[in-house]
């Protein structure tokens, strides 16, 4: 995690996402910009969290790992997310692990200044929204997303680690691959061999190319994955 001295970015932030009406303006002033890599963690399950995070640019992952250590997708974040807003309110240790896809930029501000503002009514009228947005999302995703067909798990994956200009994704770590969306790593190459037959993706030596994105969606359905971007809040 890197932080960023650059109030004029908050500040247009803050703009595109029409949130000038949520943040009194004394809590404007222990906002900061922060910027993590691919991979890199905002929050771990199971640690008491620091900061709330408002995702500005780019994708995180949520996961959570079982006390056997098995892992399983929980859904991908793009802006508007906001990360810590549930355990820093409730004064719990994180629910679940989120991690960066793309490189990622958020705003963020310490949890001990939850206490001073959490009773300005447009902030948190829409901290409430969120928490309740989220707890219903991650019902659905953690009971329902697991009927569908693997292929439909993995065609959401693929479509969300990938874009258009970056379509490979490494097959180094194919088993935590099968974990994430609940399947087993030989079940997982039989469905990548039958997206191979069908011209949608292309496996090489340690990697998987989506060659045929639009085919893709439609195997997919819609992405049970993403929950799509929320612009404005009113």
């Amino acid at each position: 995690m890197k932080e960023i001295g650059d109030a004029e970015q908050i500040h247009r932030y803050l703009n595109q996402y029409a949130l000038d009406d949520v943040f009194p303006s004394s809590l404007r002033q222990h906002l900061a910009l922060y910027r993590f890599e691919p991979e890199e963690a905002l929050c771990t399950q199971g640690e008491v969290p620091g900061f709330i995070f408002f995702l500005m640019r780019g994708k995180v992952k949520v996961f959570t790992t079982s006390a056997d250590g098995n892992t399983l997708l929980v859904n991908f974040t793009s802006p508007l997310g906001v990360i810590g807003e549930i355990e820093c309110l409730s004064e719990m240790e994180n629910l679940n692990t989120v991690s960066a896809v793309t490189p990622v930029e958020a705003v963020g501000f310490h949890k001990r200044w939850l206490q001073l503002y959490r009773e300005e009514v447009p902030f948190l009228q829409f901290m409430l929204h969120l928490v309740t947005e989220k707890f219903y999302n991650k019902s659905v995703s953690l009971s329902f997303n697991l009927l569908y067909p693997v292929e439909v798990r993995l065609a959401s994956y693929l479509l969300s680690v990938t874009t258009a200009d970056h379509a490979i994704v490494s097959t180094a770590s194919l088993k935590d691959m099968a974990n994430l969306i609940g399947t087993s790593y030989r079940h997982l190459n039989r469905i990548i061999l039958s997206l191979c037959k069908m011209n949608l993706i292309e496996r090489s030596r340690g990697t998987l190319l989506v060659k045929d994105r639009k085919g893709l969606e439609a195997a997919a359905g819609r992405n049970i994955y993403e929950n799509g971007e929320r612009k404005e809040y009113s």
